[in-house]
């Protein structure tokens, strides 16, 4: 083979070569990204434990928590790179007062690889009242969820998140978020307005912060709560089912 063949080998080689190496590359820091993730706390465990109001079953699609109601149900998406079982105090709580969860495990731990993910817990369990909500990330997908299938629903709970995406005026609509909050961006919160049902409702929690819907301790550049978690779930827990029809 010549000189100019083999340098024109190499160019082609190069350009199939150049694109695998970028992908690859991409590829590992996508992973190692995800596999950095806030877990739940040991405190968020008994929560897991069924009890005599509420049945706990782990799922395909992360967890179900069963409580009296035969009529409610919220499918819950957790925030970005939480773990799910961290918000198992909060949603564990809700199931036994009145309304049951599907607390959904999201691919990646981040809520954007599964916002369709309703649709399968819809067809699957008979509820009369479907809401969707979710913390952070995860309430900011459920509500694009909300807004592209809101026949499906009767309404959204958005944690510390708002939507992007104009939400349709029949739906029950609430956003909560802590009043220490620093993860947070409150101009989006102001700008999602514009696009949340005339009669929705947004609520603020005093001395809560943006990690305590959840528990896996504190998160980067959140505020430092001066209620416990507990105080802070206990709190969204009454809003939450006194705002739904």
């Amino acid at each position: 083979m010549t000189h100019s063949g083999t340098k024109n080998v190499w160019r082609k080689n190069k350009i199939i070569f150049t694109p695998i190496c970028v992908t690859v590359v991409l590829a590992a820091v996508f992973l190692l990204y995800t596999s950095r993730y806030y877990h739940a706390d040991p405190s968020a465990l008994p929560a897991l434990e069924s009890d005599e109001k509420v049945s706990v079953t782990k799922t395909d699609y992360g967890w179900l928590f069963d409580g009296p109601s035969e009529s409610d149900a919220l499918i819950f998406y957790p925030g970005a790179k939480v773990e799910e079982t961290a918000y198992a105090p909060l949603l564990h709580q809700l199931a036994g007062e009145g309304m049951d969860v599907c607390l959904v495990k999201m691919p990646f731990h981040l809520a954007f690889f599964g916002i369709s993910k309703a649709d399968d817990l819809i067809a699957r369990y008979d509820y009369d009242n479907w809401y969707i909500g979710g913390h952070s990330l995860g309430g900011a997908m459920a509500a694009v969820y909300a807004a592209d299938e809101g026949e499906k629903l009767a309404g959204a709970v958005l944690l510390a998140a708002y939507p992007t995406k104009k939400l349709d005026d029949s739906l029950d609509v609430i956003v909560i978020y802590g009043s220490l909050d620093g993860v947070l961006n409150m101009e989006k919160l102001e700008e999602g307005e514009r696009y949340m049902p005339e009669d929705a409702v947004t609520y603020r929690i005093e001395g809560g912060n943006h990690a305590q819907f959840g528990n896996y301790g504190e998160q980067d550049g959140d505020g430092e709560a001066v209620i416990s978690a507990g105080e802070q779930q206990r709190r969204t827990e009454e809003i939450i089912l006194r705002s739904r029809r």
